[in-house]
């Protein structure tokens, strides 16, 4: 590698090598989904405003999730899709390093939202009676906001460190985007403040927010074991069986892709799980919570009565 100082400079992004028929595909595929993911959680967004049966805390984190997601997917899949078929799959230093922030702030924010949410089924099902009082709406928005501060405010430092990183030649990035690992490894400087504080910050947390979710499913399974009703232990764990499916998919692919021992080597296989971790929770997150919840049918099939009336009405 040469030892040229590049800073400013436009990265090639790798990507995908693929022939030209499978780009075509390939861009089929991922613009549906992009679309599909898009469309689904704007539906539970406008679901949970609408609805008064949904205007519950459990469904106000629901829709920030959907809202989330929107924009975690839309950080990488736009480019991505114009890079399927573009020859020239270049993104400029500021660009890359926006990315970067914006990326990881949504991925930051999906831990704490998660994680949130299983404080919410935690207080819910052990502490039914006093559940009202502690979950309220200013709560619940304190909560969510503080989420979105500390994703925001916790990625300043990696990212505005690594904006002054040097970085070396070729500026090829053998990824679908700006990843950390890949311009770590371009880095002139190793052991910068960037690497240092974005390490330190991904394992804490996503391993503290994983902890602690799994810690609440452990004394959430333990109080609906001991309830006396079969009926309300299967409608009990109903409710939590969606998000521990989302926190499920989103971790596996997390920990794979960030929780593990650094590589000098990339593999197409790591560029599959890490697609897998940008589409998959997105696009499933709408399916798991539509299809396996009750609550949420109920008040699609309640729209949808409403929209024919006013079609009929006009």
């Amino acid at each position: 590698m040469a030892e040229n100082d590049t800073t400013g400079a436009d990265f090639l992004l790798v990507g995908f090598l693929l022939s030209q028929e499978q780009e075509v595909i390939a861009f089929t595929i991922f613009l549906f989904i992009y679309i599909f993911t898009i469309m689904a959680n704007i539906l539970i967004i406008v679901l949970v405003r609408v609805d008064q049966s949904l205007h519950k805390p459990m469904y106000f984190f629901l829709s920030n999730f959907s809202f989330l997601e929107i924009w975690y997917i839309t950080t990488i899949i736009p480019k991505m899709l114009a890079d399927i078929l573009s020859k020239r799959r270049f993104i400029s230093h500021n660009g890359c390093i926006t990315q970067f922030y914006f990326f990881f702030v949504f991925g930051a924010m999906e831990n704490l939202l998660l994680g949130v949410m299983a404080l919410d089924r935690f207080l819910a099902i052990c502490y039914p009676l006093r559940y009202p009082i502690l979950m309220n709406d200013k709560t619940c928005i304190q909560l969510a906001g503080g989420c979105w501060v500390f994703s925001c405010v916790s990625l300043l430092l990696p990212s505005v460190s690594m904006y002054q990183l040097s970085f070396c030649e070729p500026l090829v990035i053998d990824h679908i985007f700006c990843d950390f690992s890949p311009l770590m490894k371009l880095s002139c400087n190793r052991y910068s403040l960037s690497e240092v504080s974005f390490t330190f910050l991904s394992w804490v947390l996503i391993l503290c927010c994983f902890l602690l979710i799994m810690m609440s499913y452990i004394f959430i399974i333990a109080t609906i074991l001991r309830m006396s009703s079969a009926a309300r232990r299967q409608n009990v764990f109903a409710t939590c069986a969606s998000h521990l499916m989302v926190v499920l998919i989103y971790y596996g692919s997390a920990m794979f892709t960030y929780i593990r021992p650094p590589t000098h080597e990339s593999f197409p296989f790591d560029k599959v799980v890490f697609v897998f971790c940008i589409v998959g929770t997105p696009l499933m997150n709408p399916i798991i919570y539509s299809l396996r919840n009750q609550e949420v049918k109920a008040a699609i099939m309640r729209l949808i009565a409403r929209l024919k009336r006013l079609r009929n009405s006009l």
